[in-house]
């Protein structure tokens, strides 16, 4: 027999991970709304169960899934027949998110070759010009690592 919830943990978690999320940049109200879509078994809540579970207004709730939409965290779904949409984070999102970082990493990447090419020989260059390079490793390095997490996923 599967044990049962205890909801004041998993208010808990919510709280604490949203806090994580919360250091490393991600808006308190986003992060709190994706923690709470991450613990629901379904995956996915309409906004008035999102604004009921975490005693927000539905207004905090439609800033907050406006930011996770765009930056492909989660996705609406509209209910065929219902007026509300429902809102569920995505299949493999962190590998999604991962992946859809590259076109921000070459776009960096450019933008630091130009600030290198203005500053000349200088220690300002060289300084950019690690950073490019680290991006670029990165970029290199990504795919095979995503690869090597299908494969494992996949066993």
């Amino acid at each position: 027999m599967a044990e049962q919830r205890d909801p004041d943990a998993v208010r808990q978690f919510v709280e604490r991970f949203a806090l994580d999320l919360t250091g490393a940049g991600v808006p308190r109200m986003a992060a709190r709304v994706f923690a709470s879509l991450l613990v629901a078994d379904e995956g996915r809540r309409t906004a008035a169960e999102l604004a009921e579970v975490l005693g927000v207004s539905p207004a905090a709730v439609s800033g907050a899934v406006r930011y996770l939409t765009q930056v492909n965290l989660v996705a609406r779904e509209p209910v065929p027949g219902q007026r509300r949409d429902h809102y569920r984070v995505l299949d493999d999102l962190w590998y999604a998110s991962i992946m859809n970082r590259e076109a921000l990493l070459e776009g960096w990447e450019r933008t630091l070759a130009e600030g290198e090419a203005a500053l000349g020989d200088s220690a300002a260059a060289r300084r950019l010009a690690e950073t490019r390079e680290f991006f670029e490793f990165l970029r290199g390095e990504v795919p095979a690592l995503m690869q090597k997490w299908h494969r494992q996923r996949r066993s």
